[in-house]
């Protein structure tokens, strides 16, 4: 889903005097209805759309770091100089346009042909036959990378899923609230992967990798020979063995499937009972809330979130979702469900015509246990993100990398998708590490909270500003170093502390 940005700033067809463009930071203004930025890099200007072509955010609120622009709201990064978008989750380019120079003034008038194509790593570094196992960010980034970049030789992409690649977040957002329409949902239309030469397999079950003959063999009897693997299986829901919960009217939401079973289960529902307070299951109350249903939200802890945010952001996220009649029932455990009627530990009940169990996800490892791939809660990779097997990657939920003194295992959307863009320039010859912070947003009633950083083990928090204001800037600290930030309404200030985040 993306939209534009409303035109303000300067009439660029009307000129601009060349000593108001500073050295640093861009100016914006516009061409008619469209939005555009102006900038001087090494003494040379350009000018490129002020849209973000992710969710179509106002780029001039952004950030310029060197000859990037940085999205306010989703943290897309993109060339001032070509207008390539160079991290996700943006992956389409922003316009560029002619700018012109007449006396002591500079203009902007029409739209450049086009970008600057990406350079290549030499032909002899690259492998030719590339097999993706896996139909979600990490896996889709990788390919669409490798194809803007040049990469001429075979892509193969597995998929367990039913649909092509989706824009998973907005699964528990607009797409379950009834505001977002299907077609939004793809990432690509379906002649992307056949105009872009990607052979996408759907409902596609690998059974084995053969790492000694460079194959992979699928539950079709199909077998796919690669020069370079990427296993970007990602993770799947935890299930709780409780009597009933494997009834009709029990649902997950991890796919595009997920989120259509659930729509159609709830359509004559009056009542929906969720298990687990995680971001995903506030945004699904949230979404399902907005469409009229009674909705009661179960889970053990006291105060949902409060480890991850801290108790003040946690709070305000409480209280927003009661405000808006979501019934919550705290520090309590499920122990049944007949269909109709869910029991608590405690003796409670609660009438639900659906039940949504949202209580976390775990890699999807086994095939490359299988495969003797050193695994351990993830497949373990180096800081290029290779894995302890010759040709053979992995990216996303399922990767486990070097960081800090440790290593993390990042379940975030935009994550998972730098991850792939990372595989792919280490597939042509970059010799990339991993080292990008992480970032996710999660939405409710209208306000998005964003979160930057390793936030583990921090020990302290300092609060700008109040959540229920929607301004704020909190800071985690862990023995007094800043290792991750979090906002509401603060989203430049947000961006600018991630040059100073400790690992």
């Amino acid at each position: 889903m993306s939209g534009t940005t409303t035109p303000s700033g300067i009439d660029f067809t009307q000129g601009i005097a060349l000593a108001d463009i500073p050295d640093a930071g861009v100016v914006t203004g516009h061409v008619g209805d469209d939005a555009v930025l102006l900038a001087r890099v090494d003494g040379r200007l350009h000018a490129v759309s002020g849209s973000c072509t992710h969710y179509g955010a106002p780029l001039g609120e952004g950030l310029r770091v060197g000859d990037e622009i940085r999205c306010p709201w989703h943290h897309a990064c993109f060339s001032l100089r070509t207008g390539q978008a160079l991290k996700a989750p943006a992956f389409a380019p922003l316009a560029c346009w002619t700018v012109e120079i007449e006396g002591d003034r500079a203009y902007v008038r029409k739209a450049a042909d086009g970008i600057a194509a990406p350079v290549t790593a030499p032909k002899q570094t690259l492998p030719e036959r590339v097999v993706l196992i896996g139909g979600g960010a990490a896996a889709f980034a990788c390919a669409q990378r490798l194809r803007e970049r040049g990469f001429d030789g075979t892509i193969t992409m597995l998929s367990t899923d039913a649909d092509p690649p989706c824009d998973r977040p907005n699964l528990s957002k607009d797409y379950l609230a009834g505001t977002a329409a299907e077609e939004w949902i793809p990432l690509q239309s379906p002649e992307f992967y056949g105009d872009n030469r990607i052979d996408l397999h759907l409902d596609c079950e690998v059974t084995a990798i053969d790492p000694a003959a460079r194959q992979v063999t699928t539950a079709r009897g199909e077998a796919f020979d690669y020069d370079a693997l990427v296993l970007a299986t990602g993770a799947e829901p935890n299930h709780l063995s409780l009597p009933g919960f494997d009834l009709p009217n029990v649902y997950a939401l991890r796919s595009q499937a997920d989120s259509r079973a659930l729509l159609a289960g709830i359509e004559h529902a009056k009542s929906v009972a969720i298990i687990g307070a995680g971001f995903i299951g506030l945004e699904a109350a949230g979404a399902l809330r907005s469409r009229g249903l009674e909705v009661h939200v179960i889970a053990p802890e006291a105060l949902p979130l409060a480890r991850i945010v801290g108790d003040e952001l946690a709070s305000d996220l409480l209280n927003r979702h009661r405000d808006q009649g979501v019934q919550f029932h705290l520090q309590s455990q499920t122990t049944a469900f007949d269909g109709k009627v869910l029991s608590l530990a405690n003796g409670d009940t609660i009438n639900a015509d659906a039940l949504l169990v949202g209580v976390g996800v775990k890699p999807r490892t086994a095939l490359a246990q299988a495969a003797g791939l050193a695994v351990d809660n993830g497949i373990l990779v180096d800081p290029f993100l290779r894995t302890s097997a010759d040709g053979i990657y992995a990216a996303g939920d399922v990767a486990s990398y070097p960081h800090g003194d440790g290593r993390a295992r990042v379940e975030h959307w935009v994550h998972a998708e730098r991850m792939g863009q990372c595989v792919a320039d280490n597939l042509l010859g970059d010799a990339r590490t991993f080292d990008d912070p992480p970032f996710f947003w999660t939405h409710h009633y209208g306000t998005d909270l964003r979160y930057l950083g390793h936030g583990r083990g921090w020990n302290s928090i300092e609060m700008d500003g109040t959540p229920a204001d929607n301004d704020c800037l909190a800071r985690y600290y862990r023995d007094g170093a800043l290792i991750a930030a979090a906002a509401i309404g603060r989203d430049r200030e947000l961006l600018e502390l991630q040059a100073t985040l400790v690992d």
